[in-house]
């Protein structure tokens, strides 16, 4: 994954002041989450650049190696729990690093730019965001959990201690448990970070509630 990640944009306006890096699901890709833009409720001002990059095609140890867009490798899967490949987590996180880097040089600070994700993309998105040196506006975690607790606890930055989460989760999913999302919020809270939950009855999915509380929390956030 060394070079840039290939990705889709949509700008709510012709000049952003803000941007959101939205990161797929395993086996997906980027355009997964495109039709949720509208659907957001974002007036046009201020303007807000919509990233959604494409993970890397690897072989994924827990579906028989198959190969597939993953952002990292994950060895098993068991209810409650996974291992996973961190050198995989590092090396998706300096993707998106660049992304980010990518869109300061366009002139959106890193204090107004969003981490999202959907499940294994959501993992990214919690690891890169709690880790990274500069003040990020916030975390839009989905379906998703801490793939490794170890690695967020050495490199969690103070930059970010306050940095806003709003995490969800459907409370049937059979895909990646409840029980791990709760896990994560609940290592948030304990380490001081500013959670906001919410379950929804649904599989592992995204629903409309869903999508409008995720837009009125980026409203709130949007000066």
């Amino acid at each position: 994954m060394e070079n840039d990640l290939p990705t889709s944009e949509i700008e709510t306006a012709a000049t952003p002041r803000y941007a959101v890096i939205w990161l797929h699901g395993l086996g997906a890709d980027g355009s997964d989450f495109v039709p949720i833009v509208p659907e957001l409720g974002l007036a046009a001002r201020p303007g807000v650049r919509f990233i959604f990059p494409d993970a890397p095609s690897i072989p994924v140890t827990c579906n028989g190696g198959w190969v597939m867009p993953a952002w990292y490798d994950i060895i098993s899967l068991e209810p409650h729990s996974r291992r996973i490949d961190e050198a995989g987590i590092v090396t998706s996180r300096a993707a998106i690093r660049r992304l980010i880097g990518r869109e300061v040089s366009r002139g959106i600070p890193p204090e107004r730019i969003f981490l999202a994700g959907f499940s294994q993309g959501g993992a990214v998105a919690y690891t890169t965001a709690l880790t990274h040196p500069e003040p990020l506006a916030g975390i839009i975690a989905l379906s998703t959990y801490l793939p490794s607790v170890a690695l967020v606890e050495r490199e969690a930055t103070a930059a970010n201690r306050g940095i806003p989460v709003l995490a969800a989760h459907g409370s049937a999913d059979d895909v990646v448990s409840p029980v791990l999302g709760r896990a994560a919020r609940d290592v948030l809270l304990g380490r001081g970070y500013a959670v906001e939950w919410h379950e929804y009855p649904m599989p592992h999915a995204v629903c409309g509630d869903e999508i409008e509380r995720i837009g009125a929390w980026l409203r709130a956030r949007l000066a």
